[in-house]
């Protein structure tokens, strides 16, 4: 049932962040009542797919959800979600602040109508700033938090993206963590409040929390960069057949991996025998790890690392990850049956609770599947969901 069971919360979010976020609550048991307009969420036609409006990218962020779709620019679908929110405990939405205020759904509106809703917006930038009304993308976020510049300074020079989309899931684990101390907060006091999770800011903190080094201080030390992960050696190792992901980071593991190679030498040179000494010459010594590490296949290497306690994995490809044999053995990657698109891969919640352990129950769903349901939940009588379809207000699924 989830540690979440019991919680409503309506979901105004599209794309990746927001949904990714509510996925997660809806995974640890919230009910999640996802709001789309008549159209849907735009990541229903991102990749390959079985049936129109049913893509992986959707299916993998949006499980454990129903869906209802609502015109929000009609007086009619406003007013509906205005009565979902008057039972919610939760309202997550993640477009401009400005474009809430538009459509009448702002904080001072909302909060009249559910005083103890929790009011959580996931969007660009912080209220108070210049950029406070500035639309913002993951591209975006990670080239103005220095992501692209500290790829440029650890490869060929010319700045990237992490090919990812690191920024939304940041923030969206960001908003769960915001989301769910908030409910604790009401709790104890009885009111809902606002909460403004923004990109920016998130981001910033978390590349900085690595990067800030002696920029930390006032006058700086030195222009900042955590130098282990600056490296240009600090990537997967090539072996004589293909690669290897592998650290050495403590002095124990230093002690066994000179025991391992038979290289004592390097036990006695000042660059490799302490840890401040590999962290002063960080970039000599993972040169000398990726020359030692080329000597030998990826098995060879393998079995005597992990017979000497050396962390050591496998580098994996997309494809190679789902036959991991770890996560084979978690089933991780269940292959299930869904309702309308067959047989799809799923993935499991990596967190584990003793008392509220939790299942997938509820696959993505197609657009518009509960909007009658939900509707009639919310009091609608059967001839204003009727005059509410005809109007085309709401939409809902055909029957399979």
């Amino acid at each position: 049932m989830g540690p979440l069971q019991g919680i409503k919360v309506v979901d105004m979010t599209t794309v990746l962040m927001g949904p990714y976020a509510t996925q997660m609550l809806g995974d640890y048991g919230a009910d999640i009542i996802k709001v789309e307009s008549l159209d849907g969420d735009v990541t229903r036609q991102i990749g390959p797919t079985r049936h129109p409006g049913m893509g992986p990218v959707f299916l993998n962020t949006n499980r454990s959800k129903r869906s209802i779709c609502l015109d929000l620019k009609k007086p009619a679908g406003r007013d509906a979600v205005l009565r979902l929110i008057k039972s919610a405990d939760v309202l997550v939405y993640n477009v401009r602040p400005q474009a809430m205020a538009r459509l009448l759904l702002g904080y001072d509106v909302v909060s009249a109508v559910n005083p103890r809703l929790i009011y959580a917006g996931v969007f660009g930038f912080g209220q108070d700033g210049p950029y406070a009304a500035k639309p913002a993308y993951d591209d975006l976020i990670q080239g103005a938090t220095a992501l692209p510049a500290l790829m440029a300074q650890t490869s060929d020079g010319v700045p990237r993206y992490v090919p990812n989309a690191l920024v939304d899931r940041i923030v969206g684990l960001t908003a769960v963590g915001a989301i769910c101390a908030s409910l604790v907060d009401r709790d104890r006091t009885g009111r809902g409040q606002r909460v403004d999770i923004p990109m920016f800011e998130t981001m910033a903190g978390f590349v900085m929390g690595d990067h800030m080094g002696g920029l930390t201080y006032e006058p700086p030390l030195d222009k900042g960069g955590y130098a282990r992960h600056l490296s240009p050696d600090r990537r997967p190792y090539k072996t004589s057949d293909g690669y290897i992901c592998v650290i050495v980071y403590n002095d124990k593991q230093w002690e066994n991996f000179f025991k391992a190679t038979g290289r004592d030498d390097l036990r006695s040179n000042p660059k490799f025998a302490t840890f401040a000494g590999r962290a002063v010459n960080i970039d000599t010594v993972y040169a000398e790890l990726a020359r030692i590490l080329g000597t030998k296949s990826t098995a060879e290497w393998s079995d005597i690392l992990e017979k000497a306690d050396v962390p050591v994995m496998p580098m994996h490809d997309l494809e190679s990850l789902l036959t991991d044999p770890h996560i084979v053995a978690t089933d991780f990657f269940p292959v299930i049956d869904h309702p309308t698109e067959g047989r799809i891969r799923n993935m499991k919640v990596s967190a584990r609770w003793s008392e509220t352990p939790v299942e997938t129950t509820r696959l993505a769903p197609r657009l518009g599947e509960h909007s009658a349901d939900i509707l009639h939940e919310a009091g609608f009588s059967a001839d204003e969901i009727a005059a509410m379809l005809r109007d085309s207000v709401t939409k809902a699924a055909p029957n399979t």
